[in-house]
């Protein structure tokens, strides 16, 4: 006895969709908060280059991706924010050689909420009785916040402000303390301080020891390896950067 039409159709459907899903190539990029944005712009216009490819992002503090990858998460490509996040992936093994570049690079700011009546207008104004509370990102943990330490230590300020510190898991973490006004001040990137702008207002630009530059690699375990290195160089390919500049991102 024959199979139906409908049967028949309904065959050859879950088949094309099976067919479909294994030649789909996913590739998964774990990239630092403060590249949120600029990445979920970034990864359309590479899977229109790369038809048949689905770029999935997962994001948070970068120390915190390295012991994500370090455990064995499906990772592909890795974007740090800061070196020594980077190192660290390094010192591992995880990441495939001669794939490391720096891509991006930002600046750090302080930054107050849109409405504070405070006299902040550069970092020494922090010590003053008046600012009780500061968002610094985990030193330990969070690139921003290694930044912001050498840069205070620099000033002779970190004993000062130590006290007065609110600790983010992540640069987006402390950009929110700030605009909901749950500190009074913070440090973060420039370009975090941009998406904001209604909430948060950028008072100084903070110099720091070590030019701010973001390096990304290749994932030694990813099974998906030549995808991995065309993404690396899309972002420092013409394309790439003419959108992560549109983010307020430096070239490298």
């Amino acid at each position: 006895m024959q199979p139906s039409f409908s049967k028949r159709f309904f065959a050859i459907l879950i088949l094309s969709l099976a067919v479909g899903s294994a030649s789909a190539e996913e590739l998964i990029v774990s990239a630092a908060a403060s590249l949120t944005n600029a990445f979920k712009a970034l990864g359309p216009v590479f899977e229109a280059q790369h038809p048949g490819t689905k770029v999935l992002f997962n994001f948070a503090a970068s120390d915190a991706l390295v012991q994500q990858i370090a455990k064995g998460a499906p990772v592909d490509v890795f974007a740090s924010a800061d070196q020594e996040a980077m190192d660290k992936a390094q010192t591992q093994q995880l990441l495939v050689s001669g794939t490391r570049k720096n891509f991006v690079g930002n600046s750090l700011v302080l930054i107050v909420p849109a409405d504070s009546t405070l006299a902040i207008a550069t970092v020494a104004d922090l010590t003053q009785a008046a600012v009780k509370r500061i968002a610094i990102g985990n030193p330990a943990s969070v690139p921003v916040g290694r930044y912001t330490k050498q840069a205070l230590e620099q000033n002779k300020l970190w004993s000062a402000m130590e006290p007065k510190a609110i600790l983010a898991q992540s640069v987006r973490q402390g950009l929110d303390y700030v605009a909901r006004g749950e500190v009074d001040a913070g440090f973060v990137y420039n370009t975090d301080a941009t998406i904001l702008k209604t909430k948060v207002r950028v008072v100084a630009t903070v110099p720091t020891e070590k030019a701010i530059l973001y390096p990304i690699a290749a994932i030694a375990s990813s099974q998906h390896s030549e995808m991995a290195r065309q993404f690396v160089d899309f972002t420092l390919s013409t394309d790439g950067q003419a959108l992560l500049a549109q983010f307020g991102f430096l070239k490298p």
